[in-house]
């Protein structure tokens, strides 16, 4: 006896050629999607899979009723048959999102089993710090600001490298969330400052620096800047202060330093020189030359470059590997490289602040920083 068709309600579409087409792309990618699938779905979603198929593909059930001892058949037949008139569009709709289910619920029972490998550390709003695999993650995480740092940013980045350096893992990683690593300063940060609050505001804003650039000179692990992206000002020049810099090859390196008014931070006045030499430091750091990723890994500030699409699974399956060598080794061997230079680096980062801090109470940065935002506003 032939199964009821299932009732579908009469919906009235305007469906482009262009919809049509992206529903049928999504059709066979569904499909693909499921040969993926690492668990078995059961019985009853496997049926329910060949009867939207066979619907979707061919429309409602036209083969013959399989005999009653033929069980497998019959249990097809059975659940194509029950589709009635489903119309070949909806079959593929409900085909896609059954296949979409599967797979997201598979995705959040392998990060559900993943997850107490993984520690979140808590107390902070504009970064994201996790430890995992012998590894602490320090991400920069404002991306709709492109990750400028605020001085709340400042701050927090402190305290997550006084964390990381006192707890178990074995290496370090500063990198940002979504397309840049991070903008540079937050310009937002010179802004709305009184005309009486003005060296107070320098002031602070130099012993802040001056604190942050030199967590990166006495962090006593090795520390790993991964570049996922454009890279501007402060977290730039912090860069030869990493011991390896890892770069997509999306990323660029800028620091518009005169292009502000400003001046170069981050011990980059004495590392840049000896990383690039002087010409080539001299070009980026007085003329505000933009380096790709390929130009700044010639010059020696960046390790290696990675293709984007690959990027983050090429880098993190070589940290991991770094991260299971003897933890002691490595940061008795990172502080003997940089003991030789340690005073000096702490040497230059006090000049460099006093230094910036002048350039930020003169008018030419100040009207500089105007300009930057009144052409900014224009775009």
């Amino acid at each position: 006896r032939r199964v009821p068709a299932v009732c579908i309600p009469a919906i009235h579409l305007h469906m482009t050629a262009a919809t049509m087409q992206v529903s049928q792309k999504d059709f066979e990618k569904a499909q693909e999607q499921l040969k993926l699938l690492k668990k078995d779905p059961g019985n009853e979603t496997k049926l329910k899979l060949y009867a939207l198929f066979k619907q979707a593909t061919e429309g409602p059930c036209n083969s013959p009723k399989p005999g009653m001892l033929d069980f497998v058949k019959k249990a097809k037949w059975d659940a194509w048959n029950s589709l009635g008139n489903l119309s070949q569009d909806n079959a593929r709709q409900k085909y896609t999102e059954l296949v979409s289910s599967l797979v997201s619920a598979e995705s959040a029972g392998q990060k559900k089993d993943a997850s107490p490998e993984e520690s979140r550390h808590g107390g902070y709003e504009t970064i994201l710090v996790t430890t995992k695999n012998n590894i602490t993650k320090i991400m920069f995480n404002r991306p709709d600001k492109k990750n400028a740092i605020s001085h709340k940013m400042y701050r927090e980045i402190i305290k997550a490298l006084q964390e990381a350096g006192k707890d178990d893992s074995t290496i370090a990683v500063i990198t940002g969330n979504g397309d840049y690593y991070s903008s540079g300063n937050d310009l937002n940060n010179f802004t709305n400052v009184q005309p009486g609050e003005m060296e107070k505001m320098a002031k602070e804003g130099a012993v802040l620096l001056k604190e942050f650039v030199g967590h990166f000179i006495d962090f006593p692990k090795p520390l790993i800047a991964v570049v996922n992206g454009p890279a501007i000002g402060i977290c730039v020049t912090v860069l030869g202060l990493c011991d390896v810099v890892y770069a997509s090859d999306r990323a660029t390196f800028h620091s518009p330093f005169s292009q502000l008014g400003q001046s170069p931070e981050g011990c980059s006045s004495y590392l840049f020189p000896k990383i690039m030499g002087l010409a080539k430091a001299n070009e980026f750091l007085l003329f505000n030359k933009k380096l790709t990723a390929a130009e700044a890994c010639a010059q020696g500030l960046v390790t290696e470059v990675f293709p984007d699409r690959t990027f983050q699974k090429e880098v993190w399956a070589r940290l991991e590997a770094y991260a299971s060598l003897p933890k002691n080794s490595l940061a008795v061997s990172k502080q003997l490289l940089r003991s030789m230079e340690k005073e000096k680096l702490h040497e230059v980062n006090s000049k460099e602040c006093e230094v910036l801090k002048e350039r930020w109470l003169s008018d030419e940065c100040i009207n500089a920083i105007v300009s930057f935002f009144q052409k900014k506003s224009k775009l």
